[in-house]
């Protein structure tokens, strides 16, 4: 394949002669002395310039002659029928010469006809033209070899302007589908216009070009002393003439017009999103409403004092003594107001909850026994045990149309290949980044370079074992030593500059080994500014290897090798810089290593979380009966009082729920996660510990108001009491996590699975083991017998009644809510206030949503010391190229004529709208496509390749292929192979080589591009290959996948077959195409039946809306808060706002039962002619567990959150503690502050509490229990 694109570089060759020793400048005219019609410049053939050289032309200035007829025959053949009378000015060996290399050109710009009529126009007149000397003077002579005689060692060659333009526009867009490149990058050396074309086609290069120097100078001022500028008729690619008319593929001036479609962008007014501008505009209305609703409220308040002033002149306004100690005889106002109705389904539930209580509090050895061992068998599924690691079934449902493509592409071409790459960045110095390139680093890097080749592996593999190599010749290394087929004796120190140069600009001549040109985007970085590739800022270096299936012996190898060249490149970086330099690389096998690596290193962290959450839990348990006072009083108290055992029993409890779960569902054959292992026990801790706290806090009331009931007894009571709460709570959580069991994607689905199980089956122990635990804990204490150690009883703790309580208050935390927060939470301007301005936070949230990013960065989910951050950098920073997209078609049948029309595209009879024309003309609009170059079509490349006058490539015996075909190969498909012919035809053409002779043949470029079923006379798989534009960020990859489906999409519906694109990055970017609507679904659904669960268990369906509308604010607010804190939306932060639906229930859903049920006794201290109806209820709820909700479930899960933010892992940092930190702050200012106020407006009609229905008993209780409430706590203090 080498030879090909070398002779691709050289067809500029096609007049060129002999090479010779010395050059003899002529005079300022030239050589050519005589300018007029009917007259030469050049003839025939001299010798050459050297031994190696090639045949140069003589000095002619003579008159044109009249050829022999076989010569006239050759010319005729090659150049067209215009050349069939008149004189020429060449002779047969330049005829035969001109026909080769011209053939070298027809293989590359044969499929557009006004391309190909003005390339043979040129170099047939220039060679043949019987008025040459008009517009050809010759500049330059040397001596032959052998024999000494006069040969042309430079000329002057004068084109019109009109011309040159002409010809360089029609061939300009000219596709090389092989090299997915354009045709000017090998006739023209990548030029951008006329005059570099021109000039790259003569400049002599013995080699690989003009073995003497063409030069080809504006005519403006050298048309005199009888010179023209040649100037014959030139075709446009567009050209009115069907003859020379080329295809949409190749010019886009005969492309019809795709449909308008404009880069996607999302409404604003101003800078503002649509919906944060109606969202603020809303708000400001409604403070503006608020405003004057208040203004108004003071206005008649003024008046109306005024009014009563008037009154109280008339009246004595002091109370008498009686109406005082009437007062103090009946119950405040808010007691009056209690709630009369009962609930049955809350009777039922607390009558279940009361009996189940109390026979584990009578049975707790037989409770404890059972629990343990059911746990036990169900952790047995552990053996079952694995963990999820590989990206692609982590992310992506195996049932989703990109798992599915990306198995077809697999099966049908082979898995993608590997590749490893390395960055050399010289940007160590302050200053910032400079210059790379020196020739003592040139040298350093080939010798890397060399060692990278000799890297072997455990199974004694080197690169050349296990690289890709289509061609045969060499393995794909994209690298500036490429250019010198990796031997550095071809540059030295006065050259080496110039030499890169030349090849940068004309990669086409610098070849590498595997014999594809070199672009310089792929191996330079950091040259923008200046334009030269000297001044790069970094060197790019890539290995391509091939890759096999998942789990096959080849990919062990190949693996094994990227393991030592890893080791290779730490050297290297080592060296690097000592040199002052920066290396920065990838290998295949790097990042799921790094991802590991962050895994364990975020595992400490996590430990310490959950110990420090366990360890708060345990200690806080006991702060009720604990207290400071306490210890200063009778410190022996200390020692039986502790819970200490208790809260380690709970915790224990919360780990056997996660062990259960995933043993179950282990047994089922659902893999871990790494989200599941890192998140499950956080969260089934934060749950199970909030339901922990209720259970022990109410256990000591009931032992406060009920010290002489036995154990179980109480217990019962309190179960009875907190048992439905849980039950709520537990649901409605388990119920959103269910949800996500209907998601496709694995990594929420497991999730989903797993927290499911776990918050069911802790809730469960909570209910049975814990309240066994529980009542042998009160045992102990009863007895008198120390925490953690009962075997010692301490005879010195104070003991009162039967609870052994003695008459305590309530805890720190109780008391003040009870005296203080709560009476200023619930007062009439408070209120307002805290409404107006959680709306206020609420439209900060909505209007920060639009700005939630799509996306997971793969530097984020790095530990912050890897060394693949600094790769991934420099790929943004330095790799101008796009990673390559292949348009798959599936189950078509392309052996048909109408399927062919389908997707060619260098054919007149293709389909308009066909695959290959649309991917060219996406490509001219690359700013919303995101494709960029030329496709790689098989189908025009196969079909040209059965050409007949493509006299090198398709051959039966001494013929080609279609010479005699009936009806003859044509550009309108007709003749064509079909059928059983098409496949006999195709099957050869994938194992032609492609080389000087044929540049078509299949097998370096299209080797696996086809799929061809000989039994069934079928292709079943087939790919066009194409390129994406750099793809730098997040958003740039989603849309990029998102424009290739719509392509797809569109040309699958317009001609009727099955085309679907793929591209590595692909599977990992589907997610984005359905994640905005899979959130709102599953959210949506979620706080629907948290609606439904919460409203039938409360009894109340505004009660239950006020729940719901809670968590929707706090969902809310914790977006708004994503996109501030830079937390974009992926399946990460998909399950974290599903734990953020769970949670946000947790932290409400106690408070709401409180408030639907409150408790008599609690009901009772509601401060005097304050609060009445719902006012005191919100009271009594937050008296009697905002507590537990504070300590419980907010200061847990704050401390354990606080230490994630000591994690290595970016991850970590962002989708974790930033998340859980904004939820933990949203939940306990909405449970603790919004809600009470929101059910004190329009919280629903409260219920009996069950446990004050004991008439004469019960009410004695409950003044056992206020009685114990200290005088200091009087409505006075209020």
């Amino acid at each position: 394949m080498g030879k090909l694109w070398r002779r691709g570089a050289g067809i500029q060759l096609v007049t060129l002669a002999a090479v010779f020793g010395t050059t003899i400048s002529g005079e300022d005219d030239g050589w050519t002395t005589i300018h007029e019609a009917n007259r030469c410049a050049i003839r025939g053939e001299c010798g050459k310039q050297s031994f190696f050289g090639k045949q140069l032309p003589c000095p002619d200035n003579g008159l044109a002659k009249v050829p022999a007829d076989a010569t006239r025959a050759k010319l005729v053949k090659i150049c067209g029928e215009k050349w069939s009378e008149g004189p020429i000015c060449c002779e047969d060996a330049q005829i035969e010469a001109l026909g080769s290399n011209l053939q070298s050109a027809d293989n590359l710009i044969s499929a557009c006809p006004a391309c190909r009529e003005n390339f043979f126009n040129l170099f047939c007149t220039f060679t043949c033209s019987p008025h040459q000397s008009l517009f050809v003077n010759v500049t330059g002579i040397g001596e032959s070899t052998s024999p000494k005689t006069p040969i042309v060692t430079e000329l002057d060659n004068l084109w019109s302007d009109e011309y040159g333009s002409g010809f360089f526009d029609s061939c300009k867009d000219v596709k090389v589908g092989a090299a997915g490149t354009t045709a000017m990058q090998f006739i023209g050396g990548g030029a951008t216009n006329y005059t570099a074309f021109l000039k790259f086609l003569g400049d002599k290069k013995p080699l690989l070009g003009s073995p003497f120097q063409i030069n080809f100078p504006r005519p403006a001022g050298l048309e005199k002393d009888g010179m023209q500028a040649a100037d014959p008729i030139v075709r446009a690619c567009n050209d009115s003439d069907p003859a020379f008319r080329c295809t949409c593929v190749d010019c886009p001036g005969s492309c019809p017009e795709l449909p308008a479609l404009t880069k996607q962008e999302s409404c604003h007014v101003g800078l503002l999103p649509c919906l944060s501008f109606a969202v603020i505009l809303t708000y400001s209305v409604f403070l503006l409403l608020i405003a004057i609703m208040i203004g108004g409220h003071v206005a008649y308040r003024k008046h109306s004092r005024r009014q009563s002033e008037r009154l109280q002149l008339l009246q004595d306004a002091a109370p008498s003594d009686d109406e005082d100690d009437e007062g103090d005889m009946v119950h405040n106002a808010g007691f009056l107001d209690r709630p009369q109705r009962n609930y049955r389904l809350n009777s039922v539930f607390e009558k279940a909850f009361s009996r189940l209580g109390s026979f584990c509090a009578r049975f707790p050895l037989i409770t404890i026994l059972v629990s343990v061992l059911v746990v036990g068998l169900m952790s047995l599924g552990w053996i079952n045990f694995a963990v999820e690691q590989d990206p692609v079934r982590l992310w992506v449902s195996p049932s989703s149309a990109a798992a599915e493509e990306k198995a077809f592409f697999d099966s049908s071409f082979g898995p993608f290949f590997r590749a490893e790459q390395v960055f050399l960045v010289n940007d160590t110095y302050s200053s910032g980044p400079s210059p790379v390139l020196s020739y003592e680093i040139l040298e350093w890097w080939f010798d890397v370079e060399t060692r990278v080749q000799q890297v072997q592996s455990s199974y004694g593999d080197r690169l050349e074992d296990v690289c890709y190599n289509p061609t045969g010749t060499g393995c794909v290394i994209q690298s500036v030593t490429g250019y010198f087929q990796g031997d550095l004796k071809e540059i030295r120190p006065s050259n080496w500059q110039e030499k890169i140069r030349d090849c940068a600009e004309s990669p086409v001549e610098c070849p590498p080994k595997f014999e594809l040109p070199i672009e310089k985007n792929l191996i330079f970085g950091g040259w923008d500014k200046s334009g030269d590739v000297i001044d790069s800022q970094a060197l790019v270096s890539t290995w391509v290897v091939s890759n096999h299936p998942e789990g096959s012996e080849g990919e062990a190898r190949a693996m094994a090798w990227e393991k030592e060249l890893k080791n290779l490149f730490y050297n290297v970086s080592a060296e690097a810089d000592q040199r002052s330099l920066r290396v920065s690389f990838n290998t295949e096998i790097s990042l799921e290593e790094e991802l590991n690596k962050s895994t364990n290193t975020d595992a400490k962290i996590i430990v310490i979380s959950y110990v420090v959450m366990f360890l708060y839990a345990s200690i806080a348990l006991g702060s009720t009966t604990l207290s400071v006072k306490k210890l200063l009083n009778n410190p022996a108290s200390a020692l039986v009082q502790s819970k200490f055992t208790l809260g380690i029993s709970g915790i224990i409890i919360v780990l056997m729920s996660v062990s259960a779960s995933v043993g179950i569902f282990s047994a089922a054959g659902v893999k871990v996660t790494l989200i599941i292992a890192e998140v499950i026990p956080f969260l089934v801790l934060a749950v199970g510990v909030d339901n922990i706290f209720l259970i022990v806090h109410e256990f000591e009331r009931v032992n406060i108001s009920h010290p002489d009931e036995e154990i179980d007894a109480r217990v019962a009571k309190a179960l009875g009491r907190m048992g439905p709460s849980i039950l709520l709570s537990a649901s409605t959580e388990a119920v959103a996590f269910a949800l996500g069991i209907f998601v496709g994607m694995p990594a929420v689905k497991n999730f989903a699975i797993y927290a499911t199980g776990a918050v069911v089956i802790n809730a469960l122990l909570q209910v049975t083991m814990f309240v066994s635990v529980l009542a042998l804990n009160q045992r102990r204490v009863e007895s008198k017998r120390a925490d953690c150690f009962p075997f010692i009883k301490v005879k010195a703790a104070q003991h009162n009644g039967s609870g052994g309580y003695e008459a305590e208050d309530e805890g720190p935390i109780q008391k003040f809510i009870r005296k203080h927060y709560a009476p200023a939470l619930l007062e009439k301007k408070t209120k307002a206030a805290i409404v107006v301005g959680f709306l206020g936070l609420f439209a900060a949230g909505l209007a920060l949503i639009p700005e939630v990013a799509l996306g997971l960065d793969q530097r984020i989910a790095l530990p912050r010391d890897s060394y693949l951050i600094s790769y991934f950098n420099d790929l943004d920073a330095y790799f101008d190229t796009g990673p390559p997209v292949y348009f798959v078609t599936r189950d078509v049948n392309f052996t048909a004529r109408e399927q062919q029309r389908q997707i060619c595209g260098r054919f007149t009879t293709c389909a308009t709208f066909s695959l290959a024309s649309v991917l060219e003309q996406e490509s001219k609009r690359s700013n919303v496509s995101y494709i960029r170059g030329g496709t790689a079509s098989w189908i025009d490349d196969f079909l040209y390749w059965v050409k007949p006058e493509n006299y090198e490539c398709c051959k039966n015996g001494p013929k080609t292929c279609f010479e005699d075909r009936d009806p003859p190969w044509n550009v309108t498909l007709s003749g064509m192979p079909e059928g059983s012919e098409f496949l006999h035809y195709a099957t050869r053409w994938l194992s032609a080589p492609t080389n000087t002779e044929c540049p078509l043949g299949g097998k370096a470029a299209y080797s696996t591009a086809l799929v061809l079923d000989l039994e069934h006379n079928t292709t079943p798989a087939t790919h066009f290959r194409t390129s994406h534009t750099p793809l730098k960020s997040q958003d740039d990859f989603i849309s990029a996948y998102a424009s290739a489906r719509r392509i797809a999409d569109g040309i699958s519906v317009d001609q009727g077959i099955s085309i679907f694109p793929y591209s590595k990055f692909y599977i990992f970017f589907d997610q984005y195409a359905t994640i905005i609507n899979l959130t709102g679904t599953l959210l949506g659904s979620a706080l629907a039946l948290i609606l439904i669960i919460s409203s039938l268990l409360l009894g109340s369906l505004s009660t239950g809306a006020v729940v719901t509308i809670t968590v929707i604010m706090i969902v809310t607010d914790i977006l708004g808060a994503m996109a501030l804190f830079h937390v974009s939306l992926n399946a990460v932060s998909l399950v974290n706002l599903v734990i953020c639906i769970g949670i946000g229930v947790e932290f409400c859903a106690h408070i709401a039962r409180a408030f639907m049920f409150p408790s008599r006794s609690v009901l009772e201290k509601v401060p005097k002619n304050r609060f009445r109806g719902r006012d005191a209820r919100a009271w009594a709820a937050m008296v009697n567990v905002g507590g537990s909700v504070f300590s419980g479930i907010t200061i847990t899960k704050l401390l354990g959150v606080c230490v994630l933010a000591f994690t290595r892992s970016k991850i970590f940092e962002i989708y974790y503690f930033r998340i859980w930190l904004a939820l933990v702050f949203f939940a306990a200012l909405h449970a603790l502050v919004f809600l009470p106020v929101a059910l004190s407006f329009v919280g629903g009609e409260g219920y009996q509490d069950p446990d004050g229905e004991g008439g004469l008993e019960e009410d004695l209780a409950a003044r056992r229990y206020r009685a114990l409430i200290p005088d200091e706590d009087s409505g006075d203090d209020y």
